[in-house]
């Protein structure tokens, strides 16, 4: 196997091999398009059945969709209401495949209420549900990964959750689902895809689609946006998984068949763990979409929205409407209502909503209500729509399409495919609290550690070892050890000081100044792994403090028109380069 790490050098190396495929016989077999957990995912997926395989995103890794969700992973309630049975039945079987086997110690069992305002015809209606929900989960294959669901009556529920108002339910049926660090198992994905040999580049965009002579798609124009420098290059098929940027990538062919995917937008908010209390989450029905109060470490997560999104895609917010609409609905619920000045953070993320059919002239193989697979011209796939419980089926539909009939001999493997950081996990349960007892760390930091790595802690503790400083937190965000900073760069592929802050660690909106105190600290951190001068770690400090103090200013603005203006007061730290569409 080739190495875990995902390195400036290691990416640099993917770019070269990337440009070595445009000489004769040195094709790709697959060229993946979109670094979210779906194209992630498909890069595994491919890699995994022997084919050479690449996958570029125009920014960081999960810097779309993949790093704004509710950071769930369900079998989702509401298609039981639709009497989609089969697609409930599959995301509880990936739910419980990720639980055991795959990131058991990326995603964890979460216990939700769901409360009743109705003694009799609700808690038959909506327990007959929820007890259908565990009997699709039972049909899963092996022993059971949660528990089964509980009737609570007031008192109980009072006891699970002591800040529900005593008037806003009669009682509650508690049931378990999932919750997962979205951005990490996407790069995780990512690095396991590279150990098997995958060549993985970030902040590496996609301009254009090249075509041979009969008009298929054989490969694509890419610019290296650290560098700009431009490389081309060919392969057998190339995928197009970029989620609500689907459509532009499309247009690459030239052709106006393909998928219609819209984007909608949802937010949610965080405040500190010690303002609500409770021991479970929370599952609420309002009139626009479903409202989750999720436990999340040191904090509360509650969300979400669904709105249309019509401005640039880049980069979402959320306003001052979106805000007090959430505030609004978790405050009919708490005995002790939440303010503005609860809320240290806020994230906004775009759904890629599939439309109804194709465009004309498109084959396409799976349809099912969350995803579609087509094919607009020859020698692209496009996979759209979704959501994240069910990346790796998404996977294994995109590259059984792109590869048809060969997919019989390669069938997909990935169901026994563990991420980095779950092979070996139980002996660094057990050797961690040898390692916290050296270095002082709590056993909350432990968990920490063990929930964000796994046996990857190793390398943590291999860091601390070479190095004792990186034992230590971070001065200004102490739940974070400095050695973490080091490996975020060192083996997850870190570029920018806002990868970091947005997606190896989540300071942009877990602590009140979306880290602004921890910056200094970090980029010394940084600056020697990367190469940075003084004028480099100055403009990359300036670049993410211009970034956050925009989109604060954002979340002031009353509709999305006038707080995307205010958010893109901010330049980018690598922008994205104009589409050469035929």
């Amino acid at each position: 196997m080739a190495s875990t790490r995902l390195t400036a050098e290691s990416r640099q190396q993917a770019l070269t091999a990337l440009e070595a495929s445009a000489q004769a016989d040195s094709e790709l077999d697959v060229l993946v398009i979109g670094g979210g957990v779906t194209g992630a995912g498909i890069a595994l997926d491919a890699v995994t059945r022997g084919l050479s395989t690449a996958i570029v995103e125009a920014q960081d890794w999960s810097a779309g969709t993949s790093s704004r969700s509710s950071k769930l992973v369900h079998g989702g309630l509401r298609y039981l209401q639709m009497l989609d049975f089969h697609l409930v039945h599959e995301a509880l079987t990936e739910r419980d495949l990720l639980l055991k086997d795959i990131a058991p110690h990326l995603v964890r069992p979460v216990p939700f209420l769901y409360p009743l305002e109705h003694r009799v015809w609700e808690r038959a209606y909506v327990g007959a549900g929820i007890a259908l929900y565990d009997t699709l989960a039972t049909a899963a294959p092996g022993k059971r990964a949660l528990p089964l669901h509980r009737h609570l009556s007031r008192k109980g529920m009072e006891r699970k959750f002591p800040d529900l108002a005593h008037d806003a339910a009669i009682g509650a049926i508690q049931y378990w689902d999932a919750s997962v660090d979205d951005a990490r198992l996407t790069t995780t994905l990512v690095r396991t895809a590279a150990s098997y040999g995958a060549h993985a580049a970030s902040r590496t965009q996609v301009v254009q689609l090249t075509k041979g002579s009969t008009g298929t798609v054989n490969g694509a124009v890419l610019v290296d946006l650290e560098t700009g420098k431009e490389v081309s290059v060919r392969a057998r098929h190339v995928i197009n998984a970029t989620g609500v940027w689907t459509e532009d990538t499309e247009s690459l062919a030239g052709d106006e068949g393909g998928l219609r995917v819209l984007a909608s937008k949802g937010i949610h908010i965080v405040v500190p763990r010690e303002r609500i209390k409770g021991k479970v989450g929370l599952i609420l029905q309002t009139e626009k979409s479903v409202l989750f109060v999720i436990p999340w470490s040191r904090y509360w997560v509650i969300g979400t929205t669904d709105t249309p999104w019509e401005q640039e895609l880049q980069h979402p917010v959320a306003t001052s409407a979106d805000i007090d609409y959430v505030l609004e609905h978790a405050n009919a619920v708490l005995a002790q209502p939440l303010t503005r000045d609860d809320i240290i953070g806020t994230w906004a993320g775009l759904r890629p909503l599939l439309q109804p059919g194709t465009k004309e002239g498109t084959s396409s193989a799976k349809v099912s209500r969350e995803h579609t697979v087509a094919s607009p011209v020859p020698g692209l796939t496009v996979i759209a729509g979704g959501k994240l419980t069910t990346y790796r089926v998404m996977a294994k539909d995109a590259v059984d399409f792109a590869i048809g009939q060969r997919a019989a001999a390669l069938p997909s493997v990935t169901h026994r495919i563990p991420l980095v950081g779950a092979e070996g996990l139980v002996a660094l349960q057990r050797q961690a609290r040898t390692h916290a007892s050296r270095y002082g760390w709590t056993p909350a930091l432990v968990d920490h550690l063990l929930h964000r790595y796994g046996s990857a802690l190793r390398d943590i503790v291999a860091l601390c070892e070479e190095d004792p400083s990186m034992a230590r937190p971070l001065e200004h965000a102490p739940a974070y050890l400095r050695a973490e900073i080091s490996y975020g760069v060192t083996h997850e592929g870190a570029l920018h000081l806002e990868d970091l802050l947005l997606h190896r660690t989540r300071l942009n909106y877990e602590v009140r100044d979306r880290g602004l105190a921890a910056l200094p600290e970090i980029a010394d951190v940084v600056a020697p792994l990367l190469g940075w001068d003084d004028e480099t770690k100055a403009a990359e400090i300036a670049s993410y403090t211009a970034r956050a103090e925009a989109e604060a200013a954002a979340e002031k603005q009353p509709d999305d028109a006038t707080a995307e203006r205010s958010r893109l007061t901010a330049d980018d730290v690598a922008p994205l380069q104009p589409l050469r569409t035929s």
